[in-house]
């Protein structure tokens, strides 16, 4: 197995230990568990640019990294419910998103035709990295002591810190993403779907 292939697989390593982390309630549980999102994105980023880079590109990555890539952000989310920092419905948009664009893009795969990657798709993903993120300091940063509260934790209104605000700002602008950008992928690939209704 080559080294991309190997990235990809610890993202589903990373993903389980972060989830063990984050439920298991020990002592800084959120910080680390933002380490380990933290490195599972690195992995990402990095599976793919040497895949590419060394020519290693193959079918198990091809398959096996954007499903790493959604179970570990719908993981994420999903927990997120369960701790109750996010409401359910705007986890359901997302997760119903992801799984509404995998099947369409087995649907194509049958029909021997590629649908590729849009803009939106990948704005939605950077935006749902800048949410999870930004969830989990909001949980974390009293952790980290006087740094953490000098740097998330001071007042641009109010008695608010900063990191509140900025928080719901980017959870809502990761729903509205990724609810426009499944529509407009279902919209412009409706053909292959409404061929025979």
């Amino acid at each position: 197995m080559n080294l991309p292939n190997k990235l990809t697989l610890s993202r589903f390593i990373l993903t389980a230990l972060f989830l063990a982390v984050l439920f298991s309630r020990v002592r800084f549980c959120e910080t680390i568990a933002l380490v380990l999102f933290i490195a599972g994105g690195v992995t990402d980023f990095l599976d793919g640019r040497i895949a590419r880079r060394q020519k290693q590109i193959s079918n198990f990555g091809i398959l096996m990294d954007p499903l790493a890539d959604k179970v570990m952000v719908c993981s994420t989310f999903i927990a997120f419910v369960g701790l109750g920092w996010i409401p359910a419905w705007m986890v359901v948009v997302i997760v119903a998103r992801e799984l509404a664009i995998t099947g369409l893009r087995l649907l194509a795969a049958s029909k021997h035709v590629v649908v590729a990657a849009e803009g939106y798709g990948k704005h939605k993903t950077i935006s749902q990295i800048v949410a999870i993120i930004s969830i989990f300091v909001l949980h974390a940063y009293e952790q980290w002591g006087p740094p953490g509260k000098a740097v998330f934790g001071f007042h641009l209104f109010g008695k608010t810190p900063w990191i509140e605000p900025f928080t719901a700002a980017s959870i809502w602008v990761a729903v509205v993403l990724t609810f426009t950008s499944g529509w407009l992928y279902l919209w412009r690939n409706r053909p292959l779907y409404l061929e025979d209704v």
